[in-house]
């Protein structure tokens, strides 16, 4: 499977931003293995799930940060208007649709 392009574009991730990415995968990435250890380990369904919800929040967060690096790189390049304005619609436009999910 070939790789994607990488963008080109240096306001969408900068150098210390995708650093900070990366080190939220690893931490996450040694949480999943402390959570495939505690299967193994036969550990009680409710420490497994703290774990697991403790995993997911870090995605959602990891997530979030992504898109607003995405978001705000779109809103610099792609959209008229002031950039306040911008942001604001955008963010009203997100408030909606996650109220709806």
């Amino acid at each position: 499977m070939a790789k994607p392009a990488r963008t080109t574009d240096p306001t969408y991730l900068d150098e210390d931003s995708a650093k900070a990415l990366v080190n939220r995968l690893a931490r996450m990435e040694g949480h999943i293995r402390s959570i495939r250890r505690m299967v193994d380990e036969h550990r009680c369904a409710d420490e497994i799930l703290l774990q697991v919800a403790a995993v997911r929040a870090a995605l959602n967060a990891f997530a979030a940060v992504l898109l607003e690096h995405e978001l705000l790189s779109c809103v610099t390049t792609c959209m008229p208007g002031e950039r306040e304005d911008r942001l604001a619609r955008v963010s009203k436009a997100l408030a909606a649709l996650l109220k709806r999910s």
